[in-house]
């Protein structure tokens, strides 16, 4: 071994030996040492033998209220997940092109309006830009929906746009003219 380097078992022998003296594995059976003290803390336990202190009264309300759905929410119903989705509104949809934009939408008998976004590399290079793009469409959608009615729609971007601050009003107005 060179001088400068050295093992980490080196720290672990005697002087006259080579062996390292590890602690092995203690014996189950013993319990740990307990040490009675006065409790610093009032909130911790005391311990399995006494029960906990008692609690004041809330002085808050506990209101329970029924999950409801968000006027202007995006939950997964209200997305196109799955391949076959996609796959049935490109073969299948309407298409319509404003402002390079590609709108593919197919209207349902009922139910809420639902959103897909087709983006690949050749949109924005930068992933965080794709991301910025589907976070204005998905906004856009999101503050429209109620004018849509029970709509399944699919958005592709024009290739090289740049997410800015006006792009949700303009694919506001966009969807709007779409669903007309």
């Amino acid at each position: 071994m060179e001088s400068g380097a050295r093992s980490n078992t080196a720290l672990f022998r005697t002087r006259n030996s080579h062996e390292a003296h590890l602690p092995t594995v203690q014996d189950a059976a013993r319990a740990a040492p307990r040490l009675s003290r006065a409790q610093s803390h009032a909130r911790r336990t005391r311990g399995a033998a006494q029960p906990a202190r008692a609690r004041s009264a809330s002085p808050r309300a506990v209101v329970v209220v029924a999950a409801a759905k968000k006027r202007f929410g995006l939950d997964a119903a209200r997305r196109l997940r799955r391949k076959a989705q996609f796959e049935r509104l490109l073969r299948e949809g309407e298409r319509r092109a404003l402002a390079g934009y590609t709108f593919f939408l197919e209207r349902r008998a009922d139910g809420q309006p639902r959103l897909g976004i087709l983006i690949s590399r050749k949109h924005a290079a930068a992933a965080t830009d794709r991301n910025r793009i589907k976070r204005c469409i998905r906004e856009a959608f999101r503050l429209e929906q109620e004018n849509l009615g029970a709509l399944d729609l699919l958005v592709r971007p024009p290739y090289g746009i740049r997410p800015s601050p006006d792009m949700v009003a303009r694919v506001r107005e966009l969807l709007y003219r779409v669903s007309r």
